[in-house]
């Protein structure tokens, strides 16, 4: 008999994977499920992605071994990414980690970083797969409380003195999954203050980065004086350039802390093909329909959160990310809800309480269907005659 490992039996269940087998389940059966349960984006990647990387897999040269740590013009189209947009200086190649995909990075960080003994403070509600990280490098966790009358900003003046002496990793997300709430500089430059008080390394999980209103770009978290001694950003293309398939992102920040992920990346990956690293620089050098894919998210938003308001039902003012956050119905749980909506109306969203126990009243929307499916989601429940 084959028996797996104590610490791959301890991982959590795999929050969306559930609810992917759920949605299709149901699609099975032959419904018309409308699915606002998923974070995967809905537009093609942009048409000079796509020749760049057509163009580079042709390339002998990108058929061998990818480099240890990434090509330098990747690296380097990331740092000057970094300096036009946010006016962060960066040293490609001791700022900046190239990763195939920022969840590596997000499971990876808890073992260069920490040591059994020690804690990360996680945010509550956050993104599931954080304590994937937390369960394989057998360290503890402490939650830090996201609550709607604080914006979902976490207050670190009520953590125990215990907790402070244990943590030494700290991880953020903003603009926040599932919230869609947005961090600001002033909480930007408290968490650098309080990261060099208690001597607590920081990990800003910047995954939708370029998700904010046309208004008002999201922050980073590198823009604060004094972050790059405390702390890196974790950079996905996923969301910014609908690329979640391709699987491409980098760390940028802390030189101690990007070695570290270089490091444990040498022994478990070696490198990211170079053609995606190149079609990944065209992307950031290029910002190809980013301006027009925030728009597009806003305008969802807005007719979203007005059907709703019509039916009684109103949602967190998110303006970040591509999502809304909804309270759920009187008498249910976010999970009841969730399955009474599948069960019901054939529409899918994701239930707050998979984000942690912060979560619980409220659903996760993802505006990645198009307008009229929005609306003829908002429809379906309103036929339900919900006490909101």
């Amino acid at each position: 008999m084959i028996q797996t490992s104590r610490r791959l039996q301890e991982l959590p269940t795999q929050f969306f994977a559930n609810l992917v087998r759920q949605v299709n389940q149901k699609i099975a059966e032959g419904k018309d499920v409308i699915n606002l349960g998923q974070g995967n984006p809905d537009q093609p990647t942009p048409p000079g992605i796509i020749q760049t990387l057509q163009q580079a897999a042709e390339k002998p040269a990108n058929h061998k071994y990818s480099q240890f740590r990434g090509n330098h013009f990747f690296k380097q189209a990331a740092a000057d990414f970094y300096l036009e947009h946010y006016g962060v200086t960066l040293d490609p190649e001791t700022e900046i980690a190239v990763m195939g995909g920022s969840k590596i990075g997000l499971v990876e960080l808890p073992l260069a970083l920490l040591n059994p003994e020690d804690s990360i403070l996680l945010p509550d509600p956050g993104y599931p797969d954080y304590l994937s990280g937390v369960v394989l490098a057998q360290v503890q966790q402490e939650f830090l409380p996201l609550l709607p009358e604080n914006r979902y900003l976490p207050d670190y003046s009520k953590l125990s003195q215990e907790a402070l002496e244990k943590a030494k990793l700290l991880f953020l997300n903003y603009p926040n999954n599932p919230t869609g709430a947005q961090a600001t500089a002033d909480f930007f430059d408290e968490t650098v203050a309080f990261a060099k008080n208690h001597e607590i390394a920081v990990v800003h999980d910047f995954a939708y980065g370029a998700l904010g209103t046309e208004q008002e770009a999201p922050i980073s978290f590198l823009q604060s004086a004094g972050a790059k001694e405390v702390g890196v950003e974790l950079y996905t293309l996923s969301k910014t350039y609908n690329m979640a398939g391709w699987r491409v992102a980098f760390a940028a920040g802390n030189a101690e802390i990007i070695e570290a992920i270089n490091v444990i990346q040498d022994h478990l990956f070696v490198g990211l093909f170079p053609a995606l690293q190149e079609a990944g620089a065209y992307a950031l050098t290029n910002n190809e329909n980013v301006e027009a894919l925030v728009a597009l998210y806003n305008r969802r938003r807005n007719v979203f959160v007005k059907a709703a308001a019509a039916i009684g039902w109103q949602a967190y003012p998110s303006t970040g990310a591509f999502y809304t956050w909804m309270p759920v119905p009187k008498g249910y749980t976010s999970v009841s809800f969730a399955n009474f909506l599948l069960e019901e109306v054939a529409v899918a969203v994701a239930p707050g309480s998979g984000f942690g126990d912060g979560g619980e009243g409220y659903v996760r929307i993802g505006l990645l269907v198009e307008e009229a499916r929005l609306e003829e989601a908002i429809k379906r429940i309103a036929t339900l005659q919900l006490i909101f």
